[in-house]
Formats: structure tokens, C-alpha cells, sequence
């Protein structure tokens, strides 16, 4: 059974989290990336819950209403404080202290590379959907055949002022036409929505690509059992960043590709992706 609630952390803020599994179970922190929310976990928490974990989603800075700082402040959504999030999200949800389990998808990704980059002794295990890590992923934006910064154009336009209220037009039909073209079914669209749908939390969520641009992050080679999950139909993430991450894994590492799935592997792969996750998790226990 899936719960939410608020969950406060020393930073004063107020994450809205669904959380699932006995209280005393290891800890799996799974972060979503944008343009959805904690929703993109409702297949895997059941499944974690039932393998004995405590597993938490959160909707991180920005999403949740009360961790939402003013997006006209960039610093506000600086890279380190939303690794600090995540710290303090685990701690508050029982870790403190602990070592837990860290999964991440898109931005959720790139927030979970930076934990682990920071923070490699708090974490047991790293599961990434999607996201490469940071330094494959800048080195292909840069070659000269410019396949990755083709499929990453959309995040130019996130830097300009005037592209939140242009998603958020008819009802956001720019947002919904984007997620429903990768697969993402029309009661999850809902879901993410319902979070992210309002002109407040559009301007908060666009603050992650306007304070971090071009997702740079100097985070160097992880020391964390690493798990890379990548659909080889990804629109955003091209196979050169994907396949790169390995040199930048200096432990146990697997690349999971899944043929003919896309960015949102959640919504395509749900299945497959938590049976590949737990997999992972139970290899390297708390």
C-alpha cells in the first residue's frame, strides 16, 4: 500500500513523498526526473515494499509546494542543493546515518550521480534510468557531429523566460503532447500534471536547466555499485553518452539495455526496469 505524506527535513522544508514498506526496511530513495513527479514510481514501490524495503519517492525542489523557493533566485535550485535534498530526504525518511539505496531517472538521475559522487558512503547501491553520467554526457553535447546536442535542444529553450507559460497554454498541451509521443500513458500524465501543472511549480521545475546549465557537473569517477539502465529509443540520449558511462564507474558496474524503449522508461518498461533494479539492490544489501 502506497502512502503520502509530508515529510520535513532540517532545511525546513516540507517534501511531499509516497512512501511504501515496513519502517524498518532499508531505505530505496527513488528521484523522478522532469517533466513528471513522484508518480513515475507507482509501479516500483509496491514491488520494493513486498522485497522488504522502505522505499520513498519523493517530488523533489521545487515540485513539492512545501520545498518550492523563489525559481527568480537561481541559486535556490543550485546542483549541490538538490544533492543536499536528497541527503536530507533520506535522513529525515529514517537513513540518518545509514547507508540506503539510491535510483534516479532524467534530472532525478543527475541529482543521483551527484550524491554518489559526494556522498559515496552513504550509499549501498546506485540505480540510473537514462541519464548518463556527467562527463560522457558533456563530451558528446560537444562532438562534432552534434547527434546529443540535436536531441538535447529542448533544454536551450528551457532557459527562455517566456517557455513556462507556452507549456503550460491549453492546458498544457505542449507538455502532455511530449509525454504521450514517449510512451508515458494518459492517467500517468495526469498524475505528473496534478504536480507540475501550475504556474508556480512550472517556473520552479524550469529552475533546475536555468541555474545548471547544460547539466555540467564535475563529479569524476563513482565509487558506488552502479546499475545504468538505457532504452536504445531514447530521443534525449543518444548511445555515444550512454555507452560512455562505463569509464566512469571505477567499480561494480552493469549497462542494461532495453531494446526499443524510450526516455521514460517507467512508463515503457516498468516491469522490466524493477525486476532489473531489485536485482541489483539485493546484490548489494544495506
Amino acid at each position: 500500500m502506497i502512502e503520502t505524506v509530508g515529510l520535513k527535513t532540517r532545511s525546513r522544508f516540507t517534501f511531499t513523498v509516497d512512501t511504501a514498506g515496513p519502517a524498518g526496511g532499508a531505505l530505496v530513495l527513488l528521484l523522478h526526473g522532469f517533466p513528471e513527479s513522484r508518480h513515475s514510481w507507482r509501479a516500483a514501490l509496491p514491488a520494493l515494499a513486498k522485497a522488504g524495503h522502505r522505499a520513498v519517492a519523493p517530488d523533489q525542489r521545487g515540485y513539492s509546494p512545501g520545498a518550492r523557493p523563489d525559481p527568480k533566485d537561481l541559486s535556490n535550485y543550485a546542483f549541490e542543493k538538490l544533492i543536499a535534498d536528497a541527503i536530507d530526504i533520506a535522513d529525515a525518511a529514517g537513513a540518518s546515518g545509514k547507508r540506503f539505496h539510491l535510483v534516479g531517472h532524467d534530472w532525478g538521475g543527475q541529482v543521483a550521480w551527484g550524491v554518489a559522487g559526494r556522498h559515496p558512503e552513504r550509499l549501498a547501491s546506485l540505480t540510473i534510468l537514462s541519464r548518463p553520467h556527467p562527463s560522457p554526457f558533456r563530451r558528446a553535447l560537444l562532438k562534432e557531429d552534434g547527434d546529443q546536442k540535436h536531441r538535447s535542444r529542448h533544454h536551450r529553450a528551457f532557459l527562455d523566460s517566456e517557455t513556462g507559460p507556452m507549456l503550460l497554454e491549453g492546458n498544457g498541451r505542449r507538455l502532455r503532447e511530449r509525454l504521450a509521443e514517449q510512451g508515458v500513458p494518459d492517467t500517468a500524465i495526469e498524475e505528473h500534471m496534478g504536480v507540475l501543472g501550475s504556474p508556480d511549480a512550472i517556473e520552479a521545475t524550469l529552475a533546475w536547466y536555468r541555474s545548471n546549465k547544460g547539466l555540467a557537473a564535475d563529479i569524476g569517477k563513482i565509487a558506488v555499485p552502479t546499475l545504468y539502465i538505457w532504452g536504445d529509443n531514447d530521443a534525449t540520449v543518444g548511445p555515444d553518452a550512454a555507452h560512455g558511462t562505463a569509464e566512469f564507474v571505477a567499480t561494480a558496474y552493469g549497462l542494461e539495455v532495453l531494446p526499443g524503449v524510450g526516455h521514460f522508461v517507467m512508463d515503457q518498461a516498468a516491469a522490466k526496469a524493477t525486476e532489473l533494479m531489485l536485482a541489483h539492490i539485493a546484490k548489494h544489501p544495506v
